[in-house]
C-alpha cells in the first residue's frame, strides 16, 4: 500500500511539473518537482530506495515527456542514490541539511543528464548549461525544502519507517 501511495505521489509530481510549475517559472527556470520528490524520499529512507524511486519516476517522466528514454531515469537514479547515502550520514531532522542535500544531489543528477546528452552527441557548452540550467534549477528545487520537507517527513513517520 505504501508503494502505491509513493507511486501516486510521483505521478502527481510529474503532472504538476508539466502543468502548474510553468506558472511559477522565474526567467524560464522552474523547480524540478520529480527530482525534489526523489531526493527527499531517498534522503528520508536509504540509497537503495532512493535509486529505485529515482529510476522509476525518471522512467515515468521519460515515457510521458522525454525524447530519449532513459535520460531522466539514470539521472534521477543518481540523485536518489546520492540523497540516500547522505541521509544515512547526516541528521535528517534539519531542514538546512535537507536543502543542501537537495541542492547537491540535484546538481549531480543534472550533471549526469548533461553527460548523457554529450554521449548522444548533443553538445551544449558546459558553463552555459551549468550556469543557465543546472545551478538555477537546483537552487530553485532546494528552495522548496523549507516549504515541503516537513510534510514528507511526517508522512514517513506515520508509515513507521522513520522516527522524527
Amino acid at each position: 500500500m505504501h508503494s502505491l501511495i509513493l507511486l501516486l505521489l510521483a505521478v502527481i509530481a510529474l503532472i504538476l511539473q508539466t502543468t502548474v510549475v510553468n506558472f511559477i517559472a522565474v526567467n524560464g527556470v522552474k523547480p524540478d518537482l520529480v527530482m525534489f520528490f526523489i531526493i527527499i524520499f531517498g534522503f528520508l529512507r536509504n540509497a537503495g530506495e532512493g535509486a529505485f524511486w529515482g529510476f522509476s519516476a525518471g522512467l515515468l517522466e521519460d515515457l510521458f515527456v522525454g525524447n530519449y528514454i532513459g535520460l531522466n531515469a539514470i539521472s534521477k537514479l543518481t540523485a536518489g542514490y546520492l540523497a540516500g547515502l547522505a541521509g544515512s550520514k547526516f541528521y535528517r531532522e534539519n531542514r538546512l541539511i535537507a536543502a543542501v542535500v537537495t541542492l547537491l544531489a540535484s546538481i549531480a543528477g543534472l550533471v549526469v543528464y548533461y553527460l548523457l546528452l554529450l554521449y548522444l552527441n548533443i553538445f551544449i557548452p558546459f558553463f552555459y548549461a551549468f550556469l543557465r540550467v543546472i545551478l538555477p534549477v537546483s537552487i530553485y528545487t532546494a528552495c522548496l525544502v523549507p516549504l515541503l520537507y516537513k510534510r514528507f517527513a511526517v508522512f514517513e513517520t506515520r508509515r513507521g519507517f522513520y522516527d522524527l
